[in-house]
């Protein structure tokens, strides 16, 4: 099949990705630099403030959605053996979300945005940055709906087949981003834009954080889904073995979608609009959602153990010697997985109802997002960047040392970054804030840690700055054609037939109503029921 077309869509969106993530880690060092005090003539608030915001939406909207798209547009090709469906709607959604971030980012620049990437009134953007905020989101469901138009087109010409693991994961992940994308649609088009036209005076702020928290947490793992595709349906490959298991993984893929959803009370532990059993609630279903995580982590383990043994690996540890760790898409996973174990940690701190006192807004909470988002999930999509590119090029790739290098740098960098953010925070220093510097001597006990962040995040641009260097020398360079394509692992006991819960959503996306119902109906309803003398959730 000709795909050139998919090549190219896939390569534009990649494209829009990491230019967003390279201006990101500029702003990102600026950032930990500024607020430290040490050079005072680069101090500024709204400097400060606006290069936050913008490093939020950058990498938390931009880097991920824009790859998230293009990811799955050539994972759908690739497995389905199917073109893409209807292109010229792929591409209306490549460029409204690209309209989206445009419309966004002028607000966001001159400081008239600076209200961080969580849309939390009463702090209030220029409407443009909502406008366009909203246009990314509907962008991305054009991509939602190629993805399972291609998933239901491939069913129905194959019936009786199990749909193609990363496909089915690449489905869920669509369903997945339209049940959680809901959250904020509602909340940025019936509240935050109203009120920032000015057609209403007021708005109701636990009402807003309550439909932020329906996307707050679930978004993580639409973030977090491509990393896992490539540890079950690439990596393995590329290590020499076979998936352990594809109807766990699957399972894992299912779980994730089920029951991150209705959990995102944890990010509003300490606000008073919700009651303490709503939010006992959640933190249940937030440990529950750590199950599909410790599948993921047995099955991508075993899978790697299988490779390794193949690879002549012996005794109880000599596998993991055995693996090809200069292969740049396996180590990038087994970095991955270290600063899961490492992050994953904190996110149990965070999810339990007394602990997350502790760290509530300080500085650990960057610690940890950092270093699950930052580390987990993006060192991932270098990894499969390396991989798709010299396909999607027809170039090799310019310097695999360079990446090695690279990857090496980012882990390095990541954990130097991270670990004194959560000491800090465990010292009591506040997030959100552009200095640490208070004239006592509380804050001269922060500043060893301030000097080592900083040390963290020039390593973690200069690898940034090699990533996006590899990348383009791959493309530009006139060297010989790469004719490769993409390879994905088979499971060693191959799969011929799976229930139908394994091999479609439609029960699923019923359980996930009713959860959602239960964890968000009343606590939704609560504004709309409660007497408020006379103002009213929406403003009106």
């Amino acid at each position: 099949m000709n795909n050139a077309v998919e090549k190219q869509l896939a390569l534009s969106h990649f494209w829009v990705a990491f230019i967003a993530f390279g201006l990101a880690c500029l702003m990102g060092i600026y950032q930990v630099v500024e607020r430290s005090g040490f050079i005072p003539a680069i101090q500024s608030r709204e400097v400060y403030y606006a290069s936050t915001s913008t490093h939020g939406v950058l990498m938390a909207f931009v880097l991920t959605t824009f790859f998230i798209m293009g990811f799955g547009y050539y994972v759908a090709t690739t497995t389905l053996k199917l073109p893409v469906w209807n292109k010229t709607f792929a591409w209306a959604g490549f460029w409204v979300s690209l309209l989206g971030v445009v419309l966004a980012a002028l607000p966001l620049l001159t400081g008239a945005a600076s209200v961080l990437f969580t849309f939390y009134p009463p702090m209030q953007a220029h409407v443009l940055f909502y406008i366009g905020a909203t246009l990314l989101v509907v962008g991305s469901w054009f991509w939602c709906v190629e993805m399972l138009v291609m998933y239901v087109q491939w069913k129905k010409a194959n019936p009786e087949r199990p749909v193609p693991l990363a496909m089915f994961a690449t489905a869920a992940n669509a369903i997945l981003w339209l049940w959680t994308s809901v959250g904020v649609a509602v909340e940025v088009l019936f509240q935050l834009i109203p009120w920032a036209l000015g057609w209403i005076d007021t708005i109701d702020p636990g009402l807003a954080r309550t439909l932020f928290a329906w996307t707050l947490h679930p978004i993580v793992y639409f973030w977090l889904i491509p990393a896992y595709i490539a540890f079950y349906c690439l990596v393995p490959k590329q290590a020499g073995g076979y998936i352990f298991s594809d109807e766990l993984a699957r399972a894992a893929f299912i779980l994730l979608v089920v029951f991150s959803l209705p959990i995102g009370f944890h990010h509003i532990y300490m606000d008073p609009e919700q009651g303490h059993g709503w939010k006992m609630l959640h933190a249940i279903g937030t440990f529950v959602v750590t199950l599909p995580t410790f599948i993921t982590a047995f099955t991508v383990i075993a899978s790697l153990e299988i490779a390794g043994r193949l690879n002549g690996g012996k005794n109880l540890f000599g596998w993991i010697g055995a693996l090809p760790w200069t292969n740049p898409l396996v180590l990038t996973m087994i970095l991955s997985l270290l600063m899961l174990i490492l992050g994953g940690f904190g996110g149990l701190i965070n999810a339990s109802y007394a602990m997350n006192v502790m760290v509530h807004n300080t500085a650990w909470i960057p610690g940890h997002f950092h270093l699950i988002f930052g580390g987990t999930t993006i060192i991932m999509y270098f990894g499969i960047a390396y991989y798709f590119w010299p396909v999607l090029t027809g170039k090799p790739l310019f310097s695999h040392g360079l990446a090695l290098i690279q990857l090496w740098a980012w882990f390095i960098g990541m954990v130097i970054l991270t670990t004194p953010w959560h000491i800090l925070g465990l010292l009591g220093q506040p997030r959100r804030i552009d200095s640490v510097h208070y004239n006592n001597l509380l804050t001269l006990s922060w500043e060893p840690y301030e000097i080592t962040m900083i040390f963290g995040g020039l390593i973690l641009v200069g690898s940034a700055g090699l990533l996006i260097y590899n990348l383009a020398k791959t493309q530009l360079n006139a060297t010989e054609p790469y004719e490769g394509e993409i390879e994905y692992a088979e499971p060693i006991r191959p799969v011929q037939t799976l229930p139908a819960y394994l091999n479609g959503f439609t029960l699923w996306n019923w359980v996930i109503a009713g959860f959602m119902l239960v964890a968000f109906g009343y606590p939704i309803a609560q504004f709309f029921l409660m007497k408020t003398y006379g103002s009213s959730p929406w403003g009106y």
